[in-house]
């Protein structure tokens, strides 16, 4: 599962929001952090969340900080 459809899923079954609030909600808290994390985490979660992965476009390899990350939203 991606990692955006596995944010929403858990906003979803964690706050009883239909699929399209949590959606909104996972973009927001996307672009929330993005603009705000020192890099290079900050200015690439976007990316990574809508399936652009590590790697991809001269990103460093991030598997490791986006696990880490996924702590902050429960997991």
């Amino acid at each position: 599962m991606a990692m955006m459809d596995e944010l929403v899923q858990q906003i979803a079954t964690r706050t009883g929001l239909p699929q399209d609030k949590a959606m909104q909600a996972a973009q927001t808290a996307i672009e929330f952090l993005d603009s705000r994390l020192p890099a290079p985490v900050g200015g690439n979660l976007k990316r990574l969340t809508e399936g652009g992965g590590a790697g991809g476009g001269g990103l460093p390899d991030m598997g490791d900080v986006a696990g880490k990350l996924g702590g902050m939203f429960g997991r």
